[in-house]
């Protein structure tokens, strides 16, 4: 009799991340895979990987990418199986692209978008709202995912999280109740509210993929190191609304993370 797979996340896993905003897997997808897929993006940026003279902006924003390397990494069995755990079995949609892609090059000019943030979800669609929303039930985010495509060390650019922050916002948020706030009124005060939290940086190798809480503080920071960074930060898409009310009490953890803090 064949044994069911092993789950991708421990017990300890899905507690770090009701307790954090994150975790992280390491080889989710393969090298080759990231290097096939770096050769698509170094093609887009126009940028020549063998000479850095050509590269002459901090930061170049590519989008949805859908050829086979991302579409690959995007739905390694792995992360299935994660976001089964993470959202609820049936509650998200596949990906057959990767979103926003922000290549970050060595440079000494500040990039510009290196404040702290959350990625709000919703609010253009609806003509009464007309900017960017997030509300306490995180309408139209599942996760926030960082796919790291090129190998990321201290010095290169490593998106910098705030462990803990996405209670801060769930806090803030829950007032407002559906309608929600817009990502000016969340960071009127500069996200001081999560200032205290502890700072840990998106590093690893190739193939690593960080699942975050869709709340959780987050920021980029200036290039110091040598060598460019090639990382994806995709939505996971809600099948369904998250629910914080439920009458079978079957919580996915991004939705007790959220009661926990309200």
């Amino acid at each position: 009799m064949d044994r069911a797979p092993e789950p991708a996340l421990s017990a300890e896993d899905i507690a770090a991340f009701i307790r954090d905003g994150f975790i992280r897997l390491d080889n989710v997808f393969s090298r080759q895979t990231a290097e096939e897929a770096r050769a698509i993006l170094w093609r887009a940026t126009g940028c020549d990987p063998q000479d850095p003279s050509t590269w002459t902006r901090p930061v170049i924003r590519l989008d949805q990418f859908g050829q086979a390397p991302f579409r690959e990494a995007a739905n390694a069995p792995v992360l299935h199986q994660a976001f089964d755990q993470l959202v609820g079995k049936g509650r998200w949609l596949p990906r057959d692209t990767l979103g926003t892609f922000p290549i970050r090059f060595p440079s000494a000019i500040a990039p510009g978008d290196d404040g702290w943030h959350i990625d709000v979800s919703f609010g253009y669609e609806a003509p009464d709202f007309m900017e960017w929303r997030a509300n306490v039930s995180s309408r139209g985010r599942a996760l926030l995912m960082l796919f790291l495509f090129s190998d990321v060390e201290q010095d290169d650019a490593p998106t910098r999280i705030r462990a803990g922050s996405h209670i801060d916002i769930a806090k803030q948020l829950a007032p407002a109740g559906e309608a929600g706030l817009t990502l000016r009124e969340l960071a009127a005060d500069g996200f001081a509210r999560s200032s205290q939290r502890p700072e840990v940086l998106a590093v690893g190798e190739a193939g690593t993929v960080y699942l975050c809480h869709p709340f959780l503080v987050h920021a980029a920071q200036p290039h110091r190191g040598k060598n460019p960074r090639f990382m994806a930060q995709p939505p996971l898409l809600p099948r369904e609304p998250i629910c914080l009310h439920r009458s079978d009490d079957q919580y996915s953890p991004v939705e007790l993370a959220i009661r926990s803090a309200t």
